[in-house]
């Protein structure tokens, strides 16, 4: 059974649209504790009235949160419990929250989590992307041009996938932005969970004519999956590969028919099978 102490904050994932992803301890904790921040009243009372939830609410955003986790931090020496959610989604992670969290920890008071809905995992779960490359989270690319392509440049030297987030206003120009990346594959992922969700995978440089093929498509918030670039691919078929060929050839002919049947780069290759052979 989870012990909920007393003096805690509770960071709260809430869902990204619809209503029902609500987590039953979510439910439980936000019943609970004696108050609940939130990003911006409005948008957190009718996910509370859904459920029947009436708790004092005290609104902590970007432009107060500093002087606002004060406040916080006194209820909590009080001995208070006190849930922090976001507008949508997981606190902190492209939304407000990480200073609130940052001077909770450092008033030596405890910090727990609660896991739910993100649209990051949720947009990675449907772009099939498989491989040990990892990820990049990038949030919200900067909104002027020449900042917004220099940062889509760096996603271009970067092979491993990328997960942004995105408005709908700047959507075509964030699509023209990445266009110079050619085919590499993105998936769209537009009002994710909610009534009008919908979810493509497209090359970058087809990116603007999905966008066009449709009014709706320019509409709802947007997250999307910049899949792997083609070297990030060969070095995880050249780890796989090697793996394989290890368990019948010696080193130096395993690392090097790896490298010729995937074009991974030999002197990673080599490297790696040096670490397989220790483990």
């Amino acid at each position: 059974m989870q012990h909920y102490p007393e003096a805690a904050l509770y960071v709260v994932a809430t869902p990204i649209g619809n209503l029902s992803d609500i987590s039953l301890r979510a439910l439980h904790v936000l019943q609970l504790v004696h108050a609940i921040a939130c990003e911006d009243t409005r948008h957190t009372q009718p996910l509370l009235r859904q459920y029947g939830i009436d708790k004092p609410l005290l609104a902590v955003h970007e432009h107060n949160e500093a002087q606002a986790a004060q406040l916080v931090i006194e209820r909590l020496q009080r001995g208070e419990r006190v849930a922090y959610v976001s507008d949508a989604g997981t606190p902190a992670v492209s939304d407000p929250g990480a200073r609130l969290v940052a001077a909770v920890r450092a008033a030596g008071l405890t910090i727990l989590p609660l896991p739910g809905a993100s649209s990051v995992t949720t947009a990675l779960s449907v772009a099939g992307i498989s491989g040990g490359s990892g990820f990049v989270f990038a949030g919200f690319l900067p909104s002027k041009a020449m900042e917004r392509e220099q940062a889509v440049q760096a996603l271009q030297a970067d092979a491993r996938a990328v997960v942004i987030l995105e408005a709908p206003h700047r959507m075509e120009a964030l699509a023209r932005a990445m266009a110079p990346l050619g085919s590499r594959l993105v998936t769209v992922c537009r009002e994710l969970t909610k009534q009008f969700e919908e979810i493509a995978t497209v090359a970058a440089q087809d990116l603007s004519a999905w966008l066009a093929a449709g009014p709706q498509r320019t509409r709802g918030e947007f997250a999307l999956v910049l899949h792997p670039g083609e070297e990030a691919r060969a070095k995880d078929d050249g780890h796989r590969v090697l793996q394989l060929l290890l368990a019948e050839l010696p080193l130096k002919t395993a690392v090097k028919l790896a490298a010729d049947i995937t074009g991974a780069p030999r002197n990673e290759l080599y490297e790696a099978a040096l670490q397989l052979k220790k483990a």
